[in-house]
């Protein structure tokens, strides 16, 4: 008797901390999922090395971004294969708005098209703004005897098999902007790709490539002479060199190709963080001293939101995805 009238007791008060307990962590999980956002650090992932024009950006929104949010952003480098390893780790994170990706609009509107993957962007993640622009600019070696892009493409239609260009790598942008050109001239230019859109200027320099598209990283190399910049690759004139005119101007209409620069989040990531990181992003492209962190990279700090955005990608993807598939370029 007396030791079944201790165990009844005993029984009871276990069940009664058994379900304390699980109040308490019922209680706990709602706080979470209640905790205003962010509780804590944020990280954006860029698929590029330090120093390039994507890390730049990624470095100037996540300065403003921390200062904005009350927490740390902090940049993650994850190069390889033109962005795309990054777009898998981001696509695997938990869409809990603690992790997003800067990236040039091509990891959405090219790759696909480009690499044998598994991974779709425009499926597997959720656009959430335009963060900048970078435009191409067509630069020629110094020794080219051409005084302007006419010029050029009279020399080039008479006898295209003298002429190549440089590129920052197969499948970049600037290969992309160099096969427009050549669609719309009618004629095979070599190419030759490098590891890179600064050595594909060198050689161009040295005079071992005619020409590339610069993504604006030839500008103090215009200025003092060591090369020649002929035409603006883009869909209005820029604002570096607004003397210079663009290849639509001079009626090489659909060569036209910015590089557009964009911020992307795991799907299911909650509408209310990434419309709240779409406002805070476009008051940091407002700022001065964004502006000033561009200009030095040769870019813009263009906004978008987000169904400007997603147009955007639309129908860069229609237009390259037809592009590569017509001059049948593949990467491995």
């Amino acid at each position: 008797m007396t030791t079944r009238s201790f165990s009844q007791p005993r029984r009871t008060v276990m069940h009664l901390a058994a379900a304390a307990l699980c109040l308490l962590g019922t209680a706990g999980a709602a706080h979470a999922q209640t905790q205003p956002w962010p509780a804590k650090p944020i990280k954006i992932v860029v698929g590029f090395a330090p120093g390039g024009t994507t890390d730049v950006m990624a470095r100037v929104m996540a300065q403003s971004l921390s200062e904005a949010l009350g927490q740390p952003v902090v940049v993650d480098n994850k190069p390889g294969a033109s962005g795309n390893v990054a777009a898998s780790e981001v696509i695997r994170a938990a869409a809990d708005g603690y992790t997003f990706m800067v990236a040039p609009t091509s990891v959405e509107t090219a790759n696909p098209s480009l690499f044998k993957q598994t991974i779709l962007p425009s499926r597997d993640l959720t656009p959430v703004v335009g963060v900048g622009r970078s435009q191409m600019y067509l630069v020629v070696k110094p020794q080219m005897v051409a005084k302007d892009a006419k010029e050029l493409v009279s020399m080039i239609k008479a006898d295209s098999g003298k002429f190549s260009y440089a590129s920052a790598g197969p499948g970049t942008p600037p290969h992309l902007a160099g096969e427009l050109f050549n669609k719309v001239l009618g004629v095979p230019v070599a190419h030759i790709p490098y590891r890179g859109a600064a050595p594909a200027l060198q050689d161009v320099m040295a005079g071992q490539a005619d020409y590339a598209f610069d993504p604006g990283i030839s500008f103090p190399h215009v200025r003092s002479g060591k090369v020649r910049m002929l035409a603006v690759a883009g869909t209005k004139r820029s604002s570096f060199f607004p003397e210079v005119p663009t290849l639509s101007e001079l009626g090489f209409k659909g060569a036209e190709l910015d590089i557009w620069f964009g911020l992307w989040a795991p799907n299911g990531t909650p509408p209310e963080i990434t419309a709240r990181m779409g406002r805070e992003v476009a008051k940091a492209l407002a700022q001065a001293n964004t502006r000033t962190r561009y200009e030095a990279l040769g870019a813009e700090p263009v906004g978008m939101d987000t169904a400007e955005f997603r147009k955007l990608l639309a129908d860069e993807g229609r237009m390259l995805s037809a592009l590569i598939k017509e001059r049948k370029i593949v990467l491995e």
